[in-house]
């Protein structure tokens, strides 16, 4: 449909900012349906700012259009409760953890009630939770391993902290077998990268706000994060606190600073590995790392690096659907895109699925699990840490 299509949306917008247009369902609709995933924009001849445009719709859409009662209460507690308190994720996610973990989540599954209420394909893309939070190594620094390169400050994530502490651990090890120093450092927070696709934009630049103050600091080279997701919205604080009088200068230095991890690691070159990959590896580009961060070489230079056979697969800059949280809000849509991902998946010889966010691995995994493939996903930085042990 034109109006699912970017020039349609755009058009949307425009009515609704002459007021033309009401902000209703139909419009809401519409702008939800968005992946976000900018791709537009690597093909938009023009160079139109597609990305910002539809933030700023859905700002609108926030102040002015009311969801139901229900989607309401969850989508503040989500946004504004859960995600801006590590200390509360941290006990929903101790919760979550003793549900996996318990017995609980087998028997739910099997009396068939999730079918029942149509939240089966959702709880299926649930996180598993891990034993060990990243939030308990906050102001914690790892020394280099023999020469020191740098001193680098690693953002943990707020979902990653609780659901992939095992690939910050491995970025770590990872980082700190390349000379490079790491700290985490205490009080930073969620990236916002969540708010500002969801419209929220008023909670992103406070944690924007918080980020900054957490981690910003002249005795680190750089900044970095493992999530292509987080990285997006992190690269553009600038852009979030332009018009802020006290952090617009802050938000350009951290800014300068910002690195994904592939990026970093290319930049100062990778130490030599003690064992080879021996595998064949294909690679999904993670959207907001290929299209909002322009980076598509450094993950692929990593793993022929360490010996990987890489194989690429068709329309690897393609979404897989997972898109933030568009999987479990517009999940019908989410399965179709990610049905088509599978498919390219699928036609090359692959023993490894490789990429490089969070989002990213939860739904290829899930698809794989649908197939019934023999494959592994991973994350670029995972599998380099295997190379060096």
């Amino acid at each position: 449909m034109e109006a699912d299509s970017p020039r349609g949306r755009i058009y949307q917008i425009l009515q609704v900012d002459e007021g033309r247009l009401p902000i209703q369902t139909p419009f809401v609709e519409h702008i939800d349906r968005c992946l976000g995933c900018l791709g537009c924009q690597t093909a938009c001849p023009s160079g139109v700012p597609y990305g910002h445009i539809v933030e700023r719709a859905r700002a609108e859409i926030q102040a002015n259009y009311p969801r139901p009662f229900l989607e309401r209460k969850l989508r503040d507690f989500f946004y504004s409760k859960l995600l801006r308190s590590n200390s509360r994720l941290s006990s929903v996610a101790k919760l979550l953890r003793f549900y996996q973990h318990s017995g609980l989540q087998t028997l739910v599954r099997k009396s068939g009630i999730l079918k029942l209420l149509g939240l089966a394909r959702v709880e299926a893309l649930s996180p598993k939770i891990d034993k060990h939070f990243s939030f308990e190594d906050f102001g914690r620094e790892f020394p280099a391993e023999g020469t020191q390169r740098g001193r680098v400050a690693l953002l943990a994530g707020c979902i990653a902290s609780v659901s992939f502490d095992d690939l910050n651990q491995a970025t770590i090890r990872v980082l700190n077998k390349n000379g490079i120093s790491v700290v985490i450092p205490n009080g930073q927070g969620c990236c916002g990268a969540l708010h500002a696709h969801a419209g929220r934009l008023d909670e992103a630049r406070a944690q924007a706000r918080l980020n900054i103050d957490a981690v910003l600091d002249n005795s680190i080279d750089a900044i970095v994060t493992n999530a292509a997701g987080c990285g997006g919205t992190l690269k553009e604080y600038h852009d979030l606190l332009k018009d802020d009088p006290v952090y617009a200068e802050k938000a350009k230095q951290f800014v300068a600073k910002m690195r994904d991890i592939n990026e970093y690691l290319d930049q100062i070159g990778l130490i030599a590995t003690t064992k080879p990959l021996d595998k064949r590896v294909t690679y999904q580009d993670p959207c907001h790392l290929a299209h909002a961060q322009k980076i598509r070489s450094a993950p692929r230079q990593l793993l022929k690096a360490i010996g990987a056979q890489l194989v690429e697969m068709p329309n690897s800059d393609l979404c897989c659907g997972s898109a933030g949280v568009y999987n479990v809000v517009q999940n019908s849509l989410s399965m179709k895109i990610l049905a088509a991902k599978m498919d390219d998946v699928s036609s090359v010889g692959s023993d490894i699925i490789a990429t490089a966010n969070v989002g990213c691995m939860l739904q290829l995994r899930a698809g794989v699990e649908q197939r019934g493939l023999n494959r592994r996903v991973a994350h670029v930085v995972e599998l380099l840490n295997e190379a060096y042990e």
